[in-house]
């Protein structure tokens, strides 16, 4: 698999990555939206330490990953009343005629 070197800045310093040059979309994304965040807190927030503004986000962003990734749980429906319902619709129409 083919590697692709990046340079990834995050709240102002900079990480040497080597990633498979299928997440390098990814990972800038990744990174974007991490420093999107640390913005977003240090403006709204008493928080000046990078460290703590990285491991926010991180929270925060994780977070909202996995509420969005989380399996939808489908509850049968019983439709039997429902049914029966139609079927006496439909006798009592049939009668009619």
């Amino acid at each position: 698999m083919s590697k692709v070197s990046l340079k990834i800045t995050i709240a102002g310093r900079t990480y040497p990555l080597n990633v498979p040059v299928s997440d390098e979309g990814k990972v800038t994304k990744a990174a974007a939206d991490i420093n999107k965040a640390v913005e977003m807190l240090r403006k709204n927030y008493a928080v000046n330490d990078n460290q703590d503004l990285i491991a926010m986000s991180a929270l925060q962003l994780l977070a909202k990953a996995t509420s969005e990734q989380a399996p939808i749980v489908q509850t049968p429906v019983d439709y039997t009343e429902l049914e029966e319902a139609l079927n006496s619709l439909s006798t009592d129409l049939d009668g009619i005629q």
